[in-house]
This record gives C-alpha cells, sequence and structure tokens, in this order.
C-alpha cells in the first residue's frame, strides 16, 4: 500500500507544478496574462478541492481500489488529451478535471494511511506526502529537457500515461475496508459527523498554506525574470528548490523522535512568513536560495495537518481529511488568482510580500487548534 500511495502522490507532485513549470510556453500560446495564468492554476486548486473533499464520504463508505482506479483513470484521459490546439477553456476544463481525479486518489491514500497506523499516522504520511514534494522537484528539471525536444504539452500527456499505470496497479494492492458499512446510513453520514468547530483551525491552516504553495509555484518564473531579471531557467529552478525545500523539510520531521503536533504548524508559519518578508522584501539572490528555505518551513505542513485532523476524527477520516484537503485546495485556487491579479495590477513583488499576510492565518489558526487540543 504504501509503493502504490508513494506512487500515486509523485505524479500528484508532478501535476501540481506542470502550470508553473511551462507557465511561459502557456502563456504565449494562449495570450494570457498573470492573472489569467494564475487562474488556470487556479483551477487545477478547485478540481483538487472538489476531489478530495468529494471522495470523502465514498472512501468512508465504499471499496477503496474500484475509487482509486477510476479517479486515475479519469486523471490519466485528462492529461493525455491535452494538444497544440487548445484554448484557455478547454485548458481550464481538462485541468480542472485532472485535479478532481487526483484530488480523489489523495483522499484514498490519506484515509487508508491513517486507519492502517491509527496514532503513528504522521510519519507514514510524511513519507508518502514527501513522494508529492519528490515529483514537484524533478519535474520542472524534466520539462526543461524536453522544452528543447518537443512542445509543452508533452510533460501533460507523460504525467496522464503514469496516471493510467497506476489505475491497473491498485488492483494487486489490498486497501483497508471503509469503516461505515451500514448501508441504512445516509451517503453524506460521515461527513455530518465531522461539521464541528474543532475542524475550523484544521480547514483555515490548509486554505492558507496551499494558497501560498501554489502562488509560488505558479509564479516563481515571472518573479524571477520581472524582480530579478534573471531567465526561464532560473524561474523553474526556482520551483524545483522549493519543492526540494519541502522534501528537506518532511524528512528533517520523520528523523525526530516525538510524535509531530500543532506547535510544529505554528512554527512553520512563523518561519515561512519570515522567509519571504526578508526574501522578497529584499530581492534576495540567488532566487533559488530563497525559495528552497520557504519550502523548508513549510514542508511538514500538510502531512502533519492531515495526520492531526485524522486524530481528531478517527471515526470518520476519510470525510474529515477530505474535507481539510478541500479548504486547502479552495485556498490554492482562490489565492493564486487573487495575487495575479495583484500581479498586474502592483507587480509581482507586492503581490509576493503579502503572502506574508496568510502565514500568519497559519500561526492564528494552528494555535487555536493546539489550544483545543490541550484544553
Amino acid at each position: 500500500m504504501i509503493r502504490l500511495s508513494f506512487g500515486a502522490l509523485l505524479a500528484f507532485g508532478a501535476c501540481l507544478v506542470l502550470v508553473g513549470a511551462n507557465q511561459q510556453e502557456i502563456a504565449a500560446q494562449l495570450g494570457l496574462d498573470l492573472a489569467e495564468t494564475g487562474l488556470l492554476g487556479a483551477v487545477l486548486a478547485l478540481g483538487i478541492g472538489i476531489g478530495v473533499a468529494g471522495a470523502g464520504p465514498l472512501v468512508d463508505r465504499w471499496s477503496r481500489r474500484p475509487i482509486f482506479a477510476v479517479a486515475s483513470l479519469g486523471a490519466g484521459v485528462s492529461l493525455l488529451a491535452f494538444s497544440g490546439e487548445l484554448t484557455l477553456i478547454r485548458a481550464a476544463l481538462q485541468v480542472g478535471l485532472a485535479g478532481c481525479f487526483i484530488g480523489a486518489q489523495e483522499t484514498v491514500v490519506n484515509a487508508s494511511i491513517g486507519e492502517r497506523f491509527g496514532a503513528r499516522a504522521s510519519k507514514p504520511l510524511l513519507i508518502v506526502h514527501s513522494a508529492a514534494t519528490l515529483g514537484a522537484v524533478l519535474t520542472p528539471f524534466g520539462i526543461g529537457w524536453l522544452a528543447t525536444r518537443t512542445d509543452w504539452t508533452t510533460s501533460f500527456q507523460l504525467a496522464g500515461a503514469f496516471e493510467l499505470a497506476l489505475a491497473a496497479a491498485v488492483w494487486a494492492v489490498r486497501l483497508p475496508p471503509p469503516p461505515h458499512r451500514d448501508r441504512e446510513s445516509t451517503l453524506l453520514a460521515p461527513l455530518f459527523e465531522v461539521m464541528q468547530p474543532a475542524i475550523v483551525p484544521f480547514a483555515l491552516v490548509g486554505f492558507a498554506y496551499v494558497g501560498v504553495e501554489s502562488t509560488l509555484s505558479i509564479f516563481a518564473v515571472p518573479y524571477v525574470d520581472e524582480v530579478l531579471g534573471l531567465d526561464g531557467t532560473r524561474g523553474r529552478s526556482s520551483i524545483s528548490a522549493f519543492w526540494g525545500g519541502l522534501l528537506l523539510g518532511r524528512l528533517l520531521v520523520l528523523a525526530w523522535q516525538r510524535e509531530a503536533d500543532a506547535r510544529l504548524l505554528v512554527g512553520a508559519g512563523i518561519g515561512g512568513g519570515l522567509v519571504i518578508a526578508i526574501g522578497v522584501g529584499w530581492a534576495v539572490s540567488p532566487p533559488e536560495l530563497v525559495f528552497a528555505a520557504c519550502g523548508i518551513s513549510f514542508g511538514f505542513v500538510f502531512p502533519v495537518m492531515i495526520a492531526l485532523t485524522g486524530q481528531r476524527f478517527s471515526a470518520a477520516q476519510g470525510s474529515a481529511t477530505g474535507l481539510v484537503a478541500g479548504c486547502a485546495a479552495l485556498g490554492g485556487f482562490v489565492i493564486p488568482w487573487l495575487h495575479g491579479a495583484l500581479g498586474d495590477a502592483l507587480g509581482v513583488r507586492p503581490s509576493f510580500l503579502l503572502l506574508v499576510g496568510w502565514c500568519l492565518v497559519i500561526v492564528v489558526a494552528a494555535r487555536s487548534a493546539w489550544q483545543r487540543r490541550t484544553t
């Protein structure tokens, strides 16, 4: 199960940076400004949000393997359909569908690992979510290599082919059975169980974190170009540095001997905010250093947030983690679109500096989650 989950999140991470790493080529072919490019990346996040939240009640009630297989097949077809004859509407539709299906995959992974490992789930989740960062680190380099040999759609098609392989591989893996087998209960019964005030801090952490993560990934290339005067290659390497930092941050927490708690999320918000304020405020170069430091600060936020959510709502982990991840993906939709518009109006640098506000949201929400746990 861990190997399948690792492969699924490896593809997930690759999909997260496809738009950002291809930003210049997509913008040139479709004639997009920063707000429109941000909207295209945001549609991916919106699709992920629909997928992770919508799959939650299904994962808590029905067999996981068919859900995972259908999600992998849908993602594969959506990505393979990319071609040079795209319009903005068609590209947004395909990106959104791919996001929806990979979001459903993620909910299967999060719930299955949470149920199998229980209170010890934070470290297995860190391991498999490290695959997402690895995919996001390697993909920009692969796209840079492909750029000299073929057009930008090839990277989307390769990701689609990998998804089809996952659709076949899941049938050789045993996944935990769903906890809600009672067919007399309604489909949304697990979701109603988790609709409590206690879930709000986790949802806010996810909203702010994924929004910052997506904005940095989508607009790294124009930031490096317009603010630092460097070429697109350095922008792509900055994306890889950011996700490499995320990977390193997760590995550091894996090496930590204590169980993770919400205080780690408070520290992440403070550290990430300081890095953005200093690195962007002073236009520190090389940009790879700033993006890597930001990644290290945020590295463990998502898997720790998911693990803590699963522990808090252990009877309906699919619905709880799906709802929180859905709110996170909503942040990945709203915040890049908002900051893309701000970038067009004020410039890329001010729009990046304003990300510090979302880091403060992480700090306040995580502190609230810690206080609820200890009172």
